[in-house]
């Protein structure tokens, strides 16, 4: 079932029954209730993600369900389930709160701090966000006690405790707040952690602002600002080159991964801050008030840094060589070295043999205040319906409108529609006529349905059946727009150009499919224009395969496929940052390939 194993603190919450307070080496981790149902599918009872504090664990499953130790009932010791009637994205935990994100970007959560009334209920946060237009969100990550959501209008709002300025207002007028308020608009990313009083913004033009706690630099503001309280949203400086991955906030130091592509080895750790028990990973004991890198022979030119997670002032660090890289404090045998002795500069852990480790790439850490996890979480693939719904929630390509009961204007894409309508402007008419007697929300579920093929809400739909097609996959709606080349040359506005022909494309299409076209295209500072793209790489087979995809998620089938063009291929998805779907395009051709011969 769950490849996962813990070590350290197994107190507050008692995770595992029967063993130590402190787990120095890593030991499998098994619920307690594993076998409370039998008959229960083996992929919906596997570890999606981990968040765990001091205050609680949660185990999100890739079923959507999720399950909890509380600190407060460690004598029964069995996690319980969290009632919650949508299916569940993410999970993250502060030292005093919890917080969850539903597929439908709604935001869920508790503490002292979220609901001073009855702090141990869950409460819908994100229904709070004034700005009714506002209230579907993309992330959330926790601080110590204050909460973040990204919305998909790619704002930034805090809830919870402000007394250190974590929120990025004056604490002497905003001591906490139970309802999010606006920190920030344009961001593209939040980086905080459940130990931390303080939190990064990334902004859409890859500027990072800070804010919160800084008494030992863990903003990275340099020399020159040394103030103990950062209260107003900061830029930093002196940031190291690269594109910013992520970054890893504790109480005392802040973590940051950096990715240069044209560098040995291509990520590299930078820190800031200060730490008793040295959780900076340097030799040096004092203060470091910018980011500077952490070197260690451990990181070798052909390893990669997969993912790293901090605690209460330690690290770990997973690498592609299958590597566990830790340094910090190991009182409670949280590093899993087999002792309790702090490790001042990174040291390899040893591991035991994994259940899935042919790919290291699958696993993921997860640190506590003091106890810490690594575990299998299957790949996920990117779903074009997914990508569709983020779309229409962005309305930045949106170009038809519609009226709700209060007045209020919601857009859709019309391309999307026209498709999902049968390219019939009456049920365009009709679906605004049933549009003009709904609420926002209602009508959001509405559109989601018809960009998801997902049956949202059985009432609405009911509404709807008649006037659209909800039985044909996105990929057949995308395959009809380009065999229907001549009829829908106005919705291609995109140019890429090769070898002195051009190829048009519609934009919301290119978004769907390149993680390349949608930094472009959504970014706050790229001209939206037209543009041109010279990319000459391909052969015109392997670009009439590639036009294909994009549009069909298939291969065409009298293409025969040569290893020449699987070469190539694999440059252009490579190159184009093509958002995979399962099965992907190259394992398509591979397959294609194998059977040919």
């Amino acid at each position: 079932m769950n490849d996962c194993l813990f070590f350290g603190w197994n107190r507050y919450p008692k995770l595992i029954k029967n063993e130590p307070d402190e787990i120095t080496k890593p030991i499998q981790f098994k619920f307690e209730n594993e076998n409370e149902n039998e008959n229960e599918n083996e992929n919906e009872k596997q570890i999606k993600q981990i968040s765990s504090g001091d205050y609680s664990t949660i185990f999100l499953f890739e079923n959507g369900k999720a399950i909890e130790y509380l600190r407060e009932n460690d004598s029964n010791q069995n996690p319980s389930k969290i009632q919650i009637e949508e299916n569940i994205q993410k999970v993250t935990v502060g030292v005093q709160n919890e917080a969850i994100l539903t597929i439908e970007g709604n935001v869920f959560a508790k503490g002292r701090d979220i609901n001073s009334n009855n702090p141990k209920e869950f409460i819908n946060i994100s229904s709070l966000i004034e700005d009714t237009n506002d209230r579907i969100v993309e992330d959330i990550v926790s601080g110590w006690d204050s909460i973040y959501l990204l919305t998909s209008n790619q704002n930034i709002y805090g809830i919870g405790s402000n007394q250190i300025g974590q929120l990025g207002f004056d604490s002497k007028t905003l001591k906490k707040t139970e309802k999010p308020i606006l920190m920030m608009k344009n961001v593209s990313k939040i980086f905080s952690g459940n130990n931390s009083f303080h939190v990064f913004l990334l902004n859409s033009n890859q500027e990072l602002f800070g804010c919160g706690y800084n008494s030992d630099g863990q903003l990275g503001l340099g020399e020159s600002r040394k103030e103990r309280i950062i209260q107003e949203l900061t830029k930093i400086q002196n940031i190291p080159k690269g594109k910013i991955i992520d970054i890893k906030c504790e109480n005392l130091h802040s973590i940051m991964l950096i990715e240069n592509e044209n560098e040995n080895p291509k990520r590299k750790l930078y820190s800031c801050g200060y730490s008793p028990y040295n959780g900076l990973g340097k030799h040096e004991y004092e203060n470091t008030y910018e980011f500077t890198e952490i070197k260690s022979s451990l990181f070798e030119n052909d390893d990669n840094i997969l993912d790293f997670s901090v605690g209460y002032v330690y690290t770990l660090i997973l690498t592609s060589n299958s590597k566990l890289i830790g340094f910090g404090n190991n009182t409670y045998g949280q590093l899993g070295t087999g002792d309790t002795k702090t490790q001042y500069i990174p040291i390899q852990i040893e591991l035991p043999k994994l259940k899935f480790n042919e790919n290291i790439s699958n696993y993921h850490i997860s640190c506590g205040y003091s106890n810490s996890f690594l575990y299998y979480s299957p790949p996920s693939f990117s779903n074009l319906e997914e990508d569709l719904i983020k779309l229409f929630r962005r309305k930045e390509f949106c170009n038809i409108s519609f009226k709700t009961e209060n007045g209020e204007i919601i857009k859709a894409h019309k391309l999307i529609l026209k498709y999902r309508l049968n390219q019939n402007q009456n049920q365009i008419e009709k679906l605004q006529e049933i549009i003009s007697n709904k609420s926002i929300k209602e009508s959001n579920q509405i559109f989601e349905m018809i960009y998801s093929n997902r049956i949202i809400n059985p009432i609405l739909y009911y509404e709807i059946k008649e006037i659209i097609n909800l039985n044909e996959k996105i990929e057949e709606t995308m395959k009809r727009i380009y065999l229907n080349e001549n009829e829908n040359e106005k919705e291609k506005d995109f140019i890429i150009e090769r070898k002195e022909k051009q190829y048009k494309f519609p934009k919301l299409i290119l978004i769907m499919r390149s993680e390349l076209y949608r930094g472009m295209f959504l970014s706050v500072t790229e001209d939206k224009s037209n543009k041109v793209t010279d990319y000459s790489e391909l052969s015109n087979k392997s670009f009439q395969i590639f036009e294909y995809w994009i549009y069909s998620n298939q291969i065409k089938e009298e293409i025969e496929i040569t290893q020449e063009i699987i070469d190539e291929i694999q440059i252009g998805i490579d190159y184009f940052q093509l958002n995979q779907t399962n099965p992907n395009l190259f394992d398509l051709l591979i397959n294609k390939f194998n059977n040919q011969n």
